[in-house]
């Protein structure tokens, strides 16, 4: 039996596991917080992303770990209510809402690797923001994945990315 290649996989949220459904990868998925006038209005712009399901479905029945990092200006508590609203709680081992700035989701790797006692080398970042999910991995020594759009296009501009998948059941032939 070949051993897999990575144990644990850190997902973001917005844009990688669901997006606005009037705008998809047009335009980056935040908008929906500027513009929701309470905490729960943003709901009924939100779908999961084809793929989603059967992916993680797949990955949990392979033993890897998932993890969920997800940074946005409502309380921390707002990511597992994400989760729960999506009926995806049984997907994740771990649901964090991380601090808001470019570093920080790397910070939580760094400190779930070492609690977890799991090598950098067993593990992935996946998301669709350069700054803060791919460039957050990579300088803290971490794999990751940039899942393609029209808005990370202007985001990467000069910048060469070496890893992108088109849709999330793309990471199989990464895991």
């Amino acid at each position: 039996m070949t051993k897999m290649k990575k144990e644990i996989i850190f997902f973001d949220g917005d844009g990688t596991l669901w997006y606005p459904k009037s705008t998809k990868y047009t335009k980056k998925p935040h908008w929906i917080y500027m513009e929701s006038k309470n905490a729960k209005d943003h709901y009924k712009h939100l779908v999961m992303i084809p793929t989603v399901l059967s992916a993680l479905k797949k990955l949990k029945k392979m033993g890897v770990i998932t993890i969920l990092l997800s940074t946005h200006p409502h309380p921390p508590k707002e990511a597992d209510s994400k989760v729960t609203h999506f009926r995806l709680n049984d997907l994740f081992d771990e649901i964090h809402a991380t601090r808001e700035f470019h570093g920080s989701k790397g910070e939580f790797i760094v400190k779930i690797l070492k609690e977890r006692s799991i090598p950098k080398t067993k593990a992935l970042m996946v998301g669709d923001h350069y700054r803060w999910d791919y460039k957050s991995a990579r300088d803290v020594g971490v794999d990751a994945l940039l899942i393609e759009s029209e808005y990370m296009q202007k985001d990467i501009q000069g910048r060469r990315i070496k890893k992108t998948i088109k849709k999330l059941s793309d990471i199989f032939s990464h895991v």
